[in-house]
């Protein structure tokens, strides 16, 4: 095999399992195609440590502690098949080469379906936004707005009073329940039926969204729950088991990051029903380690712990 562990995925999932395998003194290579999630994001909030900072910074000084190992290598290329070989994994990649390697850790991540509404793309990452927790305190206690997807609308607007006032555009999408609408108003989260059909302002920046009807709400900015699906079928591929979650399918794993193939673990959004940086970091580090731990103790690749290949 050319190396101990492949990890597919470069960023912070990714790079926390590389740096447990390279404390460890194994053979790690990291694909990385260089399209994380966050890159629409100019900053990542709420990570410790990390607070305010790009995530295209942490990235680059991950990479550069991890270059410090010299037992880590970093290839910019994707993974397009991997199938099992004896008691490893070959795994193809997009330029046409192949690498092998006795244990995988998936950490590439999941890609978003956005709504198809004029001004929306464009302001994913920076106005309209996933999570309060990551980019609430920014907005400044402006006014903000929840675009209806599904009932996850209606927690997402339980939530953001906190830092705004708050308005849930249901459109055709979802409609609360009587007590529903009793909670948010208990909050004072103003109900909007009328559907949105566009976002207005001098982009990335939101100034207001507009109304079938013509109305205009002035906002600052905008909460959705975006679909998901894995970013990769790598996982399928080597036949994961999958969990249906709030947004998309994600690939199930145990306490220790193992996915129901023996030998392959899974860490980050691609693992998660949460899209959170530090609880990718922190399932990053137990991949790694759970990976070093099946070269030592299990080295055939039997099933542990119910997870049957």
């Amino acid at each position: 095999m050319d190396h101990d562990v492949l990890i597919i995925g470069g960023s912070f999932a990714g790079m926390s399992a590389a740096m447990q395998l390279a404390r460890a003194r194994k053979a790690v290579l990291v694909l990385d195609t260089g399209m994380p999630r966050n890159r629409f994001a100019e900053a990542s909030h709420g990570f410790p440590g990390q607070d305010g900072q790009s995530p295209a910074a942490i990235k680059a000084r991950l990479r550069e502690e991890l270059s410090a190992y010299p037992t880590v290598r970093f290839r910019d290329e994707a993974a397009v098949s991997a199938r099992r070989e004896g008691n490893g994994f070959r795994v193809s990649l997009a330029d046409g080469g192949a690498v092998t390697a006795w244990r995988i850790v998936l950490a590439h991540g999941v890609r978003d379906s956005l709504p198809d509404l004029p001004g929306l793309a464009e302001r994913w990452g920076a106005s309209v936004l996933h999570c309060p927790y990551c980019h609430g305190y920014e907005l400044d206690r402006q006014p903000v707005g929840v675009l209806a997807r599904d009932e996850m609308a209606f927690h997402q607007a339980m939530l953001l009073p906190d830092w705004g006032q708050t308005t849930l555009f249901t459109g055709r999408a979802f409609q609360p329940t009587d007590e529903q609408v009793q909670s948010l108003k208990s909050r004072d989260v103003q109900i909007e039926e009328t559907p949105v059909a566009e976002l207005i302002g001098t982009s990335p920046a939101l100034e207001a969204v507009r109304l079938e009807d013509g109305r205009t709400v002035p906002l600052a900015g905008l909460f959705l729950a975006p679909q998901t699906a894995p970013s990769s079928d790598i996982a399928a591929q080597l036949g994961c088991d999958m969990k249906d979650g709030p947004t998309g399918p994600y690939v199930a794993v145990d306490q220790m990051q193992a996915t129901t193939v023996a030998g392959v673990f899974a860490a980050g959004d691609l693992a998660s029903p949460m899209a959170n940086a530090t609880v990718a970091a922190a399932a990053g580090v137990m991949a790694g380690s759970a990976a070093h731990r099946s070269l030592i103790f299990d080295p055939d690749l039997r099933p542990q712990n119910g997870m049957a290949s």
